[in-house]
This record gives C-alpha cells, sequence and structure tokens, in this order.
C-alpha cells in the first residue's frame, strides 16, 4: 500500500489503514460530492494516522476522532451533509476488526 508520508506499513497497521481507505478515505477521495475541503481533511487524517506508524496508534487516533474535538466534529458533519462514509459509520466493524489489546 502506498502511504501519503512514505512510511512502510506491515501487520496490523497495514490491516487498519486498508480498512479505513476501502471504507471511509478512497471512497471520500473519489466522491465527486466531495467537496476540496473534505478532500483536504481526508488526506490531513491519513497523514495523521501514518504518522502514528503502529497500529495501536492508528487504533487510538480512531478513538479519538469519534469522541471528537470541536474541529473534528464540525469535519464529521460535513462529511455526513455530503453523504459519506464516516468514522462513525464504520464504527462497529471497526472495533470488532480492531480491538485495543
Amino acid at each position: 500500500m502506498e502511504t501519503i508520508t512514505g512510511i512502510t506499513l506491515e501487520g496490523r497497521a497495514l490491516a487498519v489503514m486498508e480498512f479505513l481507505h476501502s471504507r471511509v478515505f478512497d471512497p471520500a477521495l473519489a466522491s465527486p460530492k466531495a467537496s476540496n475541503s473534505i478532500k483536504a481533511g481526508v488526506r490531513t487524517t491519513i497523514m495523521r494516522m501514518e504518522q502514528r506508524r503502529t497500529a495501536d496508534g492508528m487504533i487510538r487516533y480512531f478513538w479519538s476522532a469519534v469522541h471528537g474535538t470541536e474541529k473534528s466534529i464540525r469535519f464529521a458533519d460535513l462529511m455526513a451533509a455530503a453523504g459519506l462514509d464516516r468514522f462513525e459509520e464504520v464504527l462497529e466493524d471497526f472495533r470488532r476488526a480492531f480491538p485495543l489489546d
């Protein structure tokens, strides 16, 4: 998998990113309904997750984003308004696939 940051991901970290790319990131980036602002936000989220390097760091970032800050809540609202899947839509599948160790 090619990463934005050039970091090589392996094992569980790769599985986390493949899951999120297939369910959230790639559909948003490919959607004509996604604004440039949404696409930039998705790329920033990908970069921040890749910088965690480990699956545990990525999983904790996911849960932090779901918990929300003012900025992440506004971003999730923008994605929802555009009809895009957000972390919240994949939460149950993510929880089953990637439990915190």
